[in-house]
């Protein structure tokens, strides 16, 4: 093989090679986009949670999930689908387990990657001394699709 043919197929593996590497970026937009996704996510669930809530409020938050979301907790018996996790939370929700006790949620890191956060959060809630204490201190993995939450694995 010529000189010039082996510089001409390095330059055009190296070319390849970035575009490659460039396709794989997390942009700073990206990281933005979906760090709020999921700050909405919280939001959404803590309204959930409150005595108040209505259906309305549960269907905002599943607004947010892909038609094949999947909710995994192998501490709580593994693998749900959408329909599982929704009818949870209407059965929740009419049985009075959203009572208001948790008042805010508190994120305490992020990391973000290609289609993917972890968390690192706590929920907070009033003590009987009424002060504000973290309760159910949990590491969260979501998952992205087409901008939407496809996952969500809980390890607490």
């Amino acid at each position: 093989m010529t000189r010039s043919m082996k510089s001409l197929i390095s330059m055009f593996l190296l070319l390849f090679l970035n575009i490659v590497v460039k396709s794989q970026d997390v942009t700073e937009a990206h990281k933005d986009s979906i760090r709020k996704s999921v700050e909405h996510y919280y939001q959404l669930n803590l309204k959930v949670y409150q005595q108040t809530s209505t259906k309305d409020d549960i269907d905002n938050l599943f607004n947010l999930f892909t038609d094949d979301f999947v909710y995994i907790h192998p501490k709580y018996g593994g693998k749900y689908s959408r329909k599982d996790i929704y009818e949870g939370y209407l059965n929740n929700q009419k049985n009075g387990s959203y009572n208001g006790s948790i008042t805010d949620v508190k994120i305490k890191n992020m990391i973000i990657g290609l289609n993917a956060v972890v968390t690192d959060r706590v929920y907070l809630r009033h003590a009987e001394s009424g002060e504000l204490e973290e309760v159910d201190p949990g590491m969260t993995l979501f998952e992205f699709r087409n901008g939407k939450i496809s996952k969500i694995a809980e390890y607490w």
